[in-house]
């Protein structure tokens, strides 16, 4: 069950030919991998987690990227590394199950209609959900999923 329910693939931003940055999600999180520039070690990173934003960087430098995310997570369990020369950034969604289109407002879109129908099936069969086209809201399937303050 696990297995089917891992990510198959990363969903790749681009922008003027070039990746920026490749995400995946669970039922649970969001994942986010950021190449970074041969040299940079974990400590010259700025990486700060809002609730409703993200933005990294280099320390002392405009950020690389800051953006509003496309819905909320909990800061309390999000978390980011630094490994080969990859940033990975971890974040807890708000809404457990709930499908993401994109990672950050503005950038909806680079799923196709075919990876997004796909990306929603695969993370409502983690539910127990029959799919049948239209996902159910995670706010309302089967009473809703009951968040922690």
């Amino acid at each position: 069950m696990a297995d089917q329910l891992a990510p198959s693939k990363r969903h790749a931003h681009e922008h003027e030919g070039r990746v920026v940055y490749e995400w995946d999600q669970t039922l649970d999180e969001l994942n986010l991998y950021v190449p970074v520039p041969k040299g940079i070690g974990a400590k010259m990173l700025d990486v700060d987690v809002g609730a409703d934003a993200l933005k990294f960087g280099i320390r002392g430098n405009p950020p690389y990227l800051a953006h509003d995310l496309s819905h909320s997570v909990k800061t309390s369990d999000c978390f980011w590394t630094l490994e080969d020369g990859e940033l990975h950034v971890t974040l807890q969604k708000m809404k457990r199950g709930k499908p993401w289109d994109a990672l950050f407002k503005g950038h909806e879109g680079g799923l196709d209609a075919f990876a997004e129908r796909e990306e929603r099936e695969r993370l409502m069969k983690g539910a127990g959900a029959a799919f049948n086209g239209e996902a159910p809201s995670a706010d309302a399937f089967m009473g809703g999923i009951k968040h922690a303050s």
